[in-house]
């Protein structure tokens, strides 16, 4: 049974995993035999701290099906990632960037903030189109350098056609990055067959990991074209020689790593990650799911209005939705006071459950929502 993996309050609902979701037990462990370790021995086990540090890299290209680890870099947030993106890149004054208006603020203003450079940022209203896909590939030109969108839209849970998008950015010669934060261990992920150029995503989300760390996912034709910002003894390819006068930025994505690890959270995120290889993405996704259609079925049954698609093919781990003549933003605040955590997004109110949410947890949820109301 999931829950054993998971030592919540027994009178919270947690339907938050699209903000930061709760660890499990196992990263908790992980995270208390750490600190327990620091804490009597210093940094004497570091060699076996390094050691976790490589699996957690190598758990990270399982999860994204990337070619190799060399490929992975450990960033404190996806909004570093992005900006390593936006900022290295030698932009000419007639290039431009296509994205989405309800972007994630991190998925959006890294890219506007190019604009005092002369390049152009076009975003499609996700409100204005029946076909995003094809809205966005119609909005690139041959000034287009770059494609951005998050994998899954925060608010609505909006799910992009990748391969569509990498299929055509790659026949056209643009970047395509992708923040996949609202994807990594909630869906199947394959970097390899979308053609994905960057990748980014924290581990807090439905990688059930700490905050501050995050993957960052850049091709080997990409990474030693951006031109770096940040410099420090970990991104140098003699990392460890600190007395050698002469260096060179290292040959992997650790290169984009300015300065020392953040342990701690690695720790912690690969136990998470273990968790979920374990378990099996497709398993993970299979819970997801079922969970997503009893929350949409019970949006239908009290006639409350659907913002996230209805075809599966469309949405991920997050469901929207409106209750009709209502101030969804107190009520959601009122459910939060009722010890079911949500979120309010895109004017509604988001339900975001993970593998181990029982369908008892999503009834007894609305069971709230209804004492509410009435």
């Amino acid at each position: 049974m999931s829950l054993q993996h998971f030592s919540l309050d027994p009178d919270m609902i947690y339907l938050n995993h699209a903000a930061v979701a709760p660890w499990p037990q196992e990263t908790v462990e992980a995270v208390i035999q750490f600190a327990q370790e620091n804490g009597s021995a210093g940094a004497m086990h570091y060699p076996k701290w390094l050691k976790t540090e490589t699996a957690l890299r190598n758990r990270m290209a399982e999860l994204i099906n990337a070619p190799s680890s060399e490929s992975i870099a450990l960033l404190k947030s996806t909004s570093e990632g992005l900006s390593i993106v936006a900022h290295g890149i030698d932009w000419r004054s007639t290039d431009n960037i296509v994205s989405i208006k309800q972007e994630f603020p991190s998925n959006r203003i890294v890219w506007q903030s190019l604009e005092s450079e002369g390049v152009e940022v076009r975003l499609l209203d996700l409100a204005s189109v029946t076909d995003p896909e094809e809205a966005l590939i119609n909005l690139c030109d041959e000034n287009t350098r770059l494609l951005a969108v998050s994998s899954v839209q925060y608010a609505v849970g909006r799910r992009m056609q990748l391969k569509r998008l990498g299929d055509f950015c790659r026949e056209q010669q643009i970047l395509f990055v992708v923040d996949a934060i609202q994807s990594l261990g909630a869906l199947p992920f394959d970097v390899t067959a979308i053609h994905a150029d960057v990748v980014v995503a924290d581990g807090h989300k439905w990688m059930l990991g700490p905050e501050g760390l995050a993957l960052f996912y850049c091709t080997e034709s990409l990474r030693e074209k951006l031109r770096l910002h940040q410099y420090g003894w970990h991104m140098v390819e003699n990392a460890g020689d600190f007395d050698r006068e002469d260096w060179t930025p290292a040959k992997n994505a650790r290169r984009f790593e300015c300065g020392s690890p953040n342990m701690l959270g690695i720790h912690g995120l690969h136990a998470s990650l273990g968790l979920l290889l374990e378990m099996g993405i497709d398993e993970v996704n299979r819970r997801i799911t079922d969970n997503c259609n009893e929350i949409i079925a019970q949006v239908d049954a009290r006639g409350f209005r659907l913002l996230t698609p209805r075809d599966a093919l469309l949405r991920a781990g997050i469901v929207t939705f409106q209750v009709r003549e209502g101030d969804n933003a107190l009520i959601q605040q009122q459910l939060m006071g009722a010890q079911v955590i949500c979120a309010h997004r895109g004017g509604g109110i988001r339900f975001s459950p993970h593998f181990h949410t029982t369908t008892e947890q999503i009834s007894q949820a609305f069971h709230r929502l209804d004492r509410l109301l009435a």
